[in-house]
């Protein structure tokens, strides 16, 4: 598929996925005779894979080792003890995540505040 329709399935933008392909997290399979970028389904579940880490704040070489570990592809890195670097992973997402219930628990609450104004005036 070209890289249209894997914006579409994946919402990322145009721009986000080029710039994977940049920094090396995803490669297309391959490039049509044209030479648009061709995607298969493993290369769009990479893409969600890398999607999932943005909003845990990873960092690209944090992306490269989990994505090491996870999806492995020719010529990745070698990762000095995956296991233990996944558990780290894991530690580092389960925080994330609890920061980010908070957040959003301060949002609700603060746009339960709005509704209730609006009701009332």
């Amino acid at each position: 598929m070209q890289i249209g329709e894997v914006a579409e399935r994946t919402g990322l933008s145009l721009r986000t996925i080029r710039y994977y392909e940049e920094v090396g997290l995803v490669v297309p399979s391959a490039r049509s005779q044209g030479g648009f970028r061709l995607y298969t389904d493993p290369d769009v579940e990479r893409l969600e894979l890398i999607k999932g880490m943005k909003p845990l704040g990873f960092q690209l070489d944090e992306m490269r080792d989990l994505l090491a570990i996870l999806d492995p592809t020719p010529g990745s890195a070698e990762v000095e003890d995956p296991q233990l670097r996944l558990a780290e992973f894991s530690a580092t997402a389960e925080k994330s995540c609890q920061k980010l219930r908070t957040k959003l628990r301060l949002a609700e609450k603060f746009a339960a505040m709005l509704r209730e104004r609006v009701d009332h005036e």
